[in-house]
Parts: structure tokens; C-alpha cells; sequence
């Protein structure tokens, strides 16, 4: 299950990642915009320092190539969550549909020329989707967020393996999930 006051606690953490996975520009690396969502307490701050301090070291063109070849020319490191995880076209399309509709169906239009498991958009998704008075989010929300850490964890050993500063943010964001996972006893007793 989901603790919905926590994911409410951090729909500014999803939105400032969604920023991060989407193609940068000069203002992806202003401090203002990290320190307004990050302190030492939350659980991606490690994460995310170490990725920001990589980043840093880049200039705003080499940031954009590590990013293209990170996430476009990279099958492995595909920004679309199902991707990789559906044998045929047909499972991976109807996944496509369902999520569209989950967006549809709390007031979200998805943009058109993007598919519904693009992971900045999911992200978003996550920070705009109103949260509270709604019996369906819980059951929604799983869904979503069990795509996004089926799909993040291989991009993020590939991409811990490949020494990419970019395995640094996915480290953070499925931290952060995780926080927002309730965990019953028996699970508790086994991890």
C-alpha cells in the first residue's frame, strides 16, 4: 500500500526529479530550485548531491550530450518505463492505454505527442494528481509507482555499473518511493 500523506510530502521532490529526466537546460541546475525541495533529512539527499556535484563538473553541453546518449541512444536506459518489461507489443500497448486513463481519469491531460509510461511524465503525474477524497488513487497510485521501480531498477544498476552520474538521481527517486511504500510486518521481517 501507499502512505498517501507521505507521497502528498513529497509531490515537490517528484516534480524536481521530472525536471532532472527531462532534457536539461541552464536552469535544471540553479541551486534555488534543489534547495526548495532538498534537505539533509530526506531520504534521496545523498543521492542527489552526489549527482548534482557530478553534474557540476560537466559543462551545460557536455550535459545535454551525456544526457542524449544516456537516455536516447541507450535501450538499456530508455526513459520509458515498459520499455523493456512487456514480451509483446500488445501487453506493453495495453499498459500504455491503462495508464493514459489513470491520468484521464484525475483530470490530468497527457500531451500528445508523448507516450503514458515517459518516466518525467509519470513523475509529474505524481506531483499534480490530487490526492486526497478519492477511493481509486491508492489502487492507481500502486500501479504507477510498481511500473516506475520495475523499470528503474535495471536502468539504475546499468547505469551504476557504467560509473553515470544519472544512476545517482534514479537512486534517489526509487529511495524516495520507497518511503512512500507501507510495508506490512511480514514483509518487514524478510527485507
Amino acid at each position: 500500500m501507499i502512505n498517501l500523506n507521505t507521497l502528498k510530502y513529497y509531490k515537490e521532490t517528484f516534480a524536481y526529479m521530472s525536471q532532472q529526466l527531462s532534457f536539461p537546460d541552464k536552469l535544471t541546475f540553479h541551486p534555488k530550485t534543489f534547495e526548495a525541495v532538498m534537505n539533509e533529512e530526506h531520504p534521496a539527499y545523498r543521492h542527489i548531491k552526489a549527482y548534482r556535484e557530478c553534474m557540476y563538473e560537466l559543462s551545460l553541453s557536455e550535459i545535454k550530450a551525456l544526457y542524449t546518449d544516456t537516455f536516447d541512444f541507450n535501450k538499456k536506459t530508455t526513459l520509458y518505463m515498459t520499455f523493456n518489461q512487456f514480451d509483446t507489443q500488445k501487453e506493453r500497448g495495453q499498459m500504455l492505454a491503462k495508464l493514459k486513463v489513470l491520468y484521464e481519469m484525475f483530470g490530468l491531460e497527457m500531451p500528445a505527442s508523448e507516450l503514458s509510461d515517459y518516466l518525467p511524465l509519470m513523475l509529474e503525474f505524481l506531483y499534480a494528481a490530487p490526492i486526497d477524497g478519492d477511493s481509486r488513487i491508492q489502487e492507481n497510485l500502486q500501479l504507477l509507482i510498481m511500473i516506475i521501480e520495475d523499470g528503474t531498477y535495471p536502468m539504475m544498476k546499468y547505469l551504476e555499473e557504467k560509473g553515470n552520474p544519472y544512476s545517482h538521481l534514479i537512486r534517489g527517486l526509487r529511495e524516495t518511493l520507497k518511503r512512500c511504500i507501507l510495508q506490512d510486518n511480514e514483509v518487514r521481517q524478510h527485507v
